[in-house]
């Protein structure tokens, strides 16, 4: 056929795939169609007579011409296969695959590569079992993928039936042991090693580390035959992230060449340890700096309390990347220097999710709700992929039930899974709002519960007075093999209280040192001492008090005898708690407002005019009682004799005509005077 050029076969391919438009593989398909066809419609020509051929060649016959080029095209879409990969990712890489009309052990080996660089580890494994043959390439690759998911034995079956694992194999799979916790089995393959390198070493030491090991290796460190700068930086970086910083500066002190990543380390282990003073000197001394090593200085001095250092070093930054403009925000906002923190804010030349979420969760915190609600709407206009955390931040300024219903909605439209933090939030927005069906239903939905998420729904229960469900949550834990901690025993100690279970509330109690490793607080005996006095069991709830450590006794404990002591009419330890409640708490309202309430049950006027007095003589506001409702959308509050609500006839009307003789027909008479 005269004319054709079979040398450029390769180059025109490569040009119809790297066509920016969506139908550059039909273009390669076609070609290499044509490309094939034309090879094999070419007739046996006579071969090159001697007077045809130039002088000191060899003739070839076309088939040997064809086999010839045919693999030379193959090695160019190998390449070119490898390149797409590479730039345009493993979807457009299949595609090519899929396309190529002859694929050999390398196409195969590249394509599993791809999938396995990019996380895909199903797919690499659907074609690595198809392959007929295996190379030593590949099957390391798939050894590795499985180990970094976890599944070693996956891994050991593919190792096993190697012809001859290389170091990279072993290393592969002793990583996997070690990933998994399997140490043992790892370090027998590390001694069952016929070539060791640094990596294996390396390899060897962060599974003892990793798995609590220390020192064991730290022995091994000591016994590599040689340590390049990797493995010095993975010993450095375990003693910081054991809290070992003076181990950590010795090595870092003997290792003879330090690189940048082992300063920025050392520098972050004394800023974590709280050790900031010679983090200082350290950086001070370094004879290279990068971003990262100026944004460290930044957010842990920041983390340290040091704010204002740390905005120092943030103005001497040469340039400033957005972790540390997000450091100082961060920074500012946790010690409630809003002003500050929005300068920042309005300056920053670039915003990331985490600076709006910095902001939004500052303003919460300050109880700033109109502010972080504008920020958050403002944040939603914008082409910016919101976070559970941005979710989490302004749950807490939700007050109404509409609000939160609105949030969880939002959660579930933009697609979020069951995230701890913002489930633990739902809940106790859900439960505030007084809806334990959305609450429950949250927490049901959550798969991984920390003891947060436990404890978030015992007390949901517990402040809404229904003790034995709290406490069937808190056996469903205990089954679970949570942990309890101090806030989980708050919750149960109300629920025992609630549910008249004093008992079982004195047993859980007792049970606390030996569940938590320590001695219960003020808050526990506040509970216990709760829930004895609602018992009427008032001499144990006195002798609970007395036998209080010294200094934990507090305004919350003594308000809860007084609550007891009122409950059961015990005025005489009444009077001796509710003194002793008020000149301890001499500001609180809580205290006088009881012992008035405790005497003018039993008709001690004289009394309760001289609480009265004293109060007003201290000059202490009472402070109202409060509830709200939500009604189309809108939240309505009401304050204890409050008469503003444009609707407070109609309101008033409907409580002493049809609601008051329903509560006195049950027995409560005494809200009788709260409405007349």
């Amino acid at each position: 056929m005269a004319g054709l050029d079979l040398g450029l076969f390769p180059i025109v391919f490569n040009c119809c795939v790297s066509q920016e438009s969506m139908n550059r593989y039909a273009l390669g398909r076609r070609f290499l169609l044509r490309h094939l066809s034309l090879l094999r419609s070419v007739s046996s020509p006579s071969p090159l007579t001697p007077t045809d051929a130039p002088a000191g060649s060899q003739t070839r016959s076309v088939s040997d011409l064809d086999s010839w080029q045919i693999a030379s095209d193959l090695r160019s879409c190998n390449q070119k296969l490898f390149d797409v990969g590479r730039t345009r990712g493993v979807d457009e890489a299949r595609a090519l695959f899929d396309l190529m009309p002859r694929r050999d052990l390398v196409t195969h080996t590249t394509m599993v590569t791809l999938y396995l660089k990019d996380g895909r580890l199903p797919q690499a494994e659907a074609l690595f079992r198809l392959l007929p043959h295996r190379n030593v390439v590949v099957e390391s690759a798939m050894i590795d993928g499985y180990a970094k998911a976890g599944r070693v034995d996956e891994a050991q079956r593919v190792f096993d039936a190697m012809a001859a694992p290389n170091v990279v194999s072993w290393t592969s799979l002793l990583s996997g042991y070690c990933l998994v916790g399997r140490i043992e089995e790892a370090r027998r393959i590390f001694d069952r090693m016929p070539v060791r390198n640094v990596v294996s070493w390396t390899a060897m030491v962060l599974g003892y580390a990793r798995n609590g090991s220390l020192t064991y290796a730290r022995e091994l460190f000591d016994q590599m035959p040689e340590k390049n700068v990797v493995s010095w930086t993975a010993m450095i970086k375990v003693c910081v992230e054991h809290g070992r910083i003076t181990d950590a500066r010795e090595l870092f002190d003997r290792m003879p060449n330090r690189n940048l990543y082992a300063w920025n380390i050392m520098i972050s282990g004394y800023l974590g340890d709280r050790r900031a003073s010679e983090a200082i000197r350290l950086f001070q001394s370094m004879p290279r700096k990068n971003a990262v090593s100026w944004t460290i200085m930044v957010t842990g001095l920041a983390r340290n309390g040091s704010t204002e250092e740390a905005r120092q070093y943030f103005e001497q930054m040469p340039t400033r990347d957005i972790a540390a403009w997000n450091a100082m925000i961060t920074a500012y906002a946790d010690e409630g220097l809003m002003s500050d923190a929005r300068a920042l804010f309005d300056s920053m030349p670039r915003r990331d999710v985490v600076t709006w979420n910095a902001m939004i969760d500052g303003y919460a915190k300050k109880d700033r709700r109109d502010e972080a609600w504008r920020l958050f709407l403002g944040m939603l206009r914008l082409p910016m992929k919101l976070s559970e955390t941005t979710l989490t931040s302004i749950l807490v300024n939700c007050d109404s039930h509409i609000e939160v219903r609105e949030i969880h909605g939002l959660a579930s439209k933009l697609g979020f899974g069951p995230d701890p933090a913002l489930t633990n939030a739902l809940v106790s927005r859900y439960s505030r709002t007084g809806d334990l069906t959305a609450a429950r239903h949250a927490f049901d939905g959550l798969e991984a519960k920390d003891v947060i998420s436990w404890s978030a729904m015992i007390l949901a229960y517990s402040n809404h007075g229904c003790g034995r469900h709290a406490l069937q949550v808190f056996a469903q834990m205990l089954r679970h093999g949570a942990r309890p901690d101090g806030i989980t025993f708050l919750g149960v100690l109300s629920a025992c209280g609630h549910a008249g279970l004093v008992e079982k509330g004195k047993k859980m109690f007792s049970s606390m040192n030996s569940a938590l490793g320590s001695e219960p607080r003020a808050e526990h005996f506040s509970c216990l001492v709760d829930l004895l006095g609602r018992a009427g069991r008032i001499q144990e709830a006195m002798a609970t008090v007395t036998e209080m450590p010294a200094g934990e006794r507090d305004e919350a404990v003594l308000g809860a005898l007084l609550g007891g002591c009122k409950l059961h009419g015990k005025v005489e330890v009444a009077s001796h708690v509710g003194e002793e409640l008020i000149e301890l708490d001499p500001l609180g309202s809580g205290g006088y407002a009881l012992l008035a309430n405790v005497y003018a049950r039993h008709g001690r006027w004289h009394e309760v005019a001289r609480v009265w007095k004293k109060m007003k003589e201290r000059k202490v506001k009472k402070v109202p009682g409060v509830s709200q409702i939500e009604v189309g959308k809108k939240n309505h509050v009401f304050f204890a004799g409050d008469r503003s609500h444009p609707e407070a006839r109609e309101i008033y009307e409907m409580l002493r005509e049809e609601l008051l003789p329903q509560m006195e027909g049950m027995g409560c008479s005494q809200v009788t005077s709260v409405l007349t």
